[in-house]
């Protein structure tokens, strides 16, 4: 594989990554329902400790899934593109075709 080809599916990898953990899934989901949220209601949300969450939204961030705005003393998150929601609602589809393959092997 030549290096430009690699560097993309390193640069996907490095997406899907990002959103391999059940806290930052519910950050990311939770961002797109309400639009912003500051670290503190996130961190009471998720119920984990604000430096906790602080790293996950590091990771997220790091990765060009969300971005900031300090007000204050306040650092409030949002999404940076809404099309991760495309994404989530295929994870959707697949748990739903798994379930469905599922249920016919016991019928």
């Amino acid at each position: 594989m030549d290096s430009k080809r690699l560097a993309k599916y390193e640069a996907r990898a490095k997406i899907i990554k990002a959103m391999a953990h059940p806290a930052r899934l519910l950050i990311v989901d939770e961002l797109s329902t309400a639009g912003e949220r500051c670290v503190c209601e996130l961190t009471e949300m998720i119920g984990s400790d604000m430096s906790t969450v602080s790293r996950h939204l590091a990771v997220l961030k790091g990765a060009g899934l969300v971005e900031d705005e300090k007000r204050g003393q306040m650092v409030f998150y949002r999404l940076r593109l809404k099309c991760i929601l495309n994404f989530f609602d295929c994870v959707e589809s697949v748990l739903a075709c798994n379930a469905k393959s599922q249920q016919e092997l016991l019928a």
